[in-house]
């Protein structure tokens, strides 16, 4: 009885050791001299694969969230981690920098930190495949913008882009979510504000992109515009409309398809 005790202990306890590893870093950013928090998901046995490096996936929260927002709200998130032997970047975009450079407030330079600052970072302190081929960018809502964004103006660092939910045209909603504390106001800075849309972005050539959306969601109508401006430049994409509304319910569901969309992206790069 008690060898039979002992052997389930050490059972359970390897068990531990091979479960996703959850890490909170600080990373500095000169751009914005401050440090910000990420959330690192190693998938199951990194520790032990000393040779082995995994590809990587850069999740982008939505307005008012946080970097810890998808381990905690996504319910099988280190799991999916753990399924798709990936690494989980979970950053930190404040409550509302929108991951654009502000051209208005110095500490809000987004994109110049994630692309330039943080990914080089990652990449020099984890085991990654640190090649466009191998590196994907997602988020939800404000991050769905975010990663869009960002991967459409830095196709040198992200080979493949997806979005749920997101704010892909925020010229339609000029008093919301404090986008005008990052632009100015609507009215007088109309060009900067179309320079900053996802929508109004170059898509350059082989770009592996996903959109989904919620028919409930208020972001519907400009994620449907987006897509039929996708269609209409014969530019290949996947594009997914699902019953939902602007909440984890539908998020959920779509963070596992879209480590299952990336997975493919993956495997095809192999």
């Amino acid at each position: 009885m008690k060898k039979t005790i002992l052997l389930l202990f050490h059972l359970l306890c390897a068990s531990c050791v091979l479960a996703a590893k959850v890490d909170t870093i600080q990373v500095y950013s000169n751009a914005m001299q401050k440090y910000s928090p990420v959330v690192v998901v190693l998938p199951e046995g990194y520790q032990q694969a000393e040779s082995t490096r995994f590809p990587v996936i850069y999740f982008l929260h939505g307005w008012s969230g946080n970097h810890k927002n998808w381990v905690k709200d996504s319910p099988d998130f280190k799991q999916l981690v753990d399924q798709y032997k990936v690494i989980a970047v979970c950053v930190d975009g404040g409550y509302d920098s929108w991951y654009f450079d502000s051209p208005i407030e110095p500490k809000y330079q987004y994109e110049t930190y994630v692309s330039k600052e943080l990914v080089p970072q990652i990449d020099q302190k984890y085991r990654t495949k640190a090649d466009i081929g191998h590196r994907a960018i997602t988020g939800l809502s404000m991050g769905g913008h975010g990663a869009m964004f960002l991967a459409t103006r830095h196709p040198d660092i992200f080979g493949a882009v997806a979005s749920m939910s997101g704010g892909v045209d925020i010229v339609p909603f000029p008093n919301n979510w404090n986008i005008k504390g990052r632009l100015g106001k609507l009215e007088e800075n109309r060009e900067v504000w179309e320079k900053h849309a996802v929508i109004n972005q170059t898509f350059p050539k082989g770009l592996t992109i996903l959109l989904d959306c919620g028919v409930d969601d208020f972001f519907l109508g400009v994620n449907r515009a987006l897509h039929q401006k996708l269609v209409d430049l014969k530019y290949p994409h996947e594009y997914t409309e699902r019953p939902g509304g602007h909440n984890w319910e539908y998020w959920a569901v779509s963070t596992r398809n879209h480590f299952y969309f990336f997975n493919a992206f993956f495997l095809k790069n192999n």
